[in-house]
């Protein structure tokens, strides 16, 4: 089957969209976003509370991409625990630079509009120091590139973006309608994120960034207070379907489908981040009483903070950056993991400290029981 090339002059497609088709899913995808929102309001320190949920987005999202990290491999790592392989060890820092990436692109946010410097920027971060860092971090390619089975010839791909010479005026124009008062905004983060991809204007990390717009796209124009939004779980549920919508785009000029597709992931992670907020605050609210019980001590809130920040933890970075006496740290903790809010997951030996984990929280993010 002969490559899908990107279609130039289809874009903005907002004259030939079929809205009948799309505003039956408008108005509940809305609303679910404003009941999410509501929720997140409510949530104090949502940075801290939310935290795993931040965490398992990026792994969602790099393992759409190809990487095999578990959230609690990545979360252990950060404690001290090696990873169990070299090829291991460099998909968990491509997690944690999908983090890094998407805090320095809210802290330029918060002078600068979405444009392409914060874009550019938030790729160097993404691509610093992991596989892809010989791709020219924050520069857009210079050279061809295609998508398709790893080494393919161009004859072999599935897709072929717009030409190198041709990008920098694609991504001005993309620019352009980020800014667009289009007639509803979440068709145009899914025009615009279903462009993104289809220019594919860096070597690597394309995917990766392009989910990331949906979190800071909803927080700029208001949709939500703040830019948490998880979205990577149902298009990696739906990798195929996901995929497959984007092509139609540039292959059947369907962007109509494509944004039906979209407006239905972000009805149903909008529902599923609320649940899982909702999960997290009473989970909180409970503990509140269960840690002053056990600990009996003055430190309870401090540690319950501690470990809705750091699900996974070291003992000893513990008792080092707690703001709590080291003897009172460990008895806290011992009482902590003999009442079955903390479990072990690495016992501690000589200078090397124990590695515990907070699984009811981590439970929740994961949507499952996994620790």
């Amino acid at each position: 089957m002969a490559a899908v090339h990107y279609q130039e002059g289809r874009f903005p497609p907002e004259a030939r969209l079929d809205w009948p088709a799309l505003i039956p899913l408008i108005g509940p995808a809305v609303a679910a976003v404003a009941r999410y929102d509501g929720a997140l309001a409510a949530i104090p320190n949502p940075r801290v509370l939310l935290s795993p949920m931040t965490t398992h987005e990026a792994v969602l999202s790099s393992r759409i991409e190809g990487t095999q990290a578990t959230m609690g491999e990545v979360l252990e790592f950060e404690a001290g625990k090696e990873a169990e392989s070299p090829e291991r060890r460099a998909d968990i820092h491509e997690v944690l630079n999908y983090r890094a990436a998407m805090r320095e692109a809210e802290r330029m946010l918060q002078e600068l509009p979405i444009c392409q410097r914060v874009i550019r920027e938030a790729h160097r971060v993404l691509l610093s120091g992991v596989r892809g860092e010989g791709k020219s971090p924050g520069d857009y390619r210079r050279i061809p590139n295609w998508i398709g089975p790893p080494g393919c010839a161009v004859e072999e791909a599935t897709f072929v973006p717009v030409g190198a010479d041709k990008l920098p005026e694609a991504m001005s124009a993309w620019e352009r309608y980020v800014h667009h008062e289009a007639p509803d905004r979440l068709v145009q983060l899914a025009v615009l994120h279903a462009e993104f991809e289809a220019l594919h204007p860096f070597l690597d990390g394309n995917g990766r960034l392009g989910r990331m717009l949906v979190p800071l796209f909803l927080w700029q124009c208001g949709l939500i207070g703040q830019p948490m939004f998880y979205i990577s779980a149902y298009f990696e549920a739906r990798r195929d379907a996901y995929y497959e919508g984007l092509l139609a785009v540039s292959r059947d000029d369907d962007w109509t489908g494509w944004c039906r597709f979209f407006l239905k992931a972000i009805r149903a992670q909008a529902e599923e981040n609320l649940t899982k907020a909702r999960g997290i605050l009473d989970l909180y609210e409970a503990m509140k009483g269960r840690v002053a019980d056990v600990t009996r001590s003055r430190y309870a809130i401090h540690i319950l903070d501690w470990i809705f920040e750091h699900q996974i933890f070291n003992s000893s970075s513990f008792a080092a950056n707690a703001g709590i006496p080291d003897r009172t740290a460990r008895r806290l903790l011992a009482a902590l993991c003999d009442h079955g809010i903390l479990r072990v997951t690495r016992p501690g030996n000589g200078r090397r400290g124990t590695i515990l984990v907070f699984p009811d929280l981590l439970n929740i993010a994961e949507g499952q029981d996994i620790f």
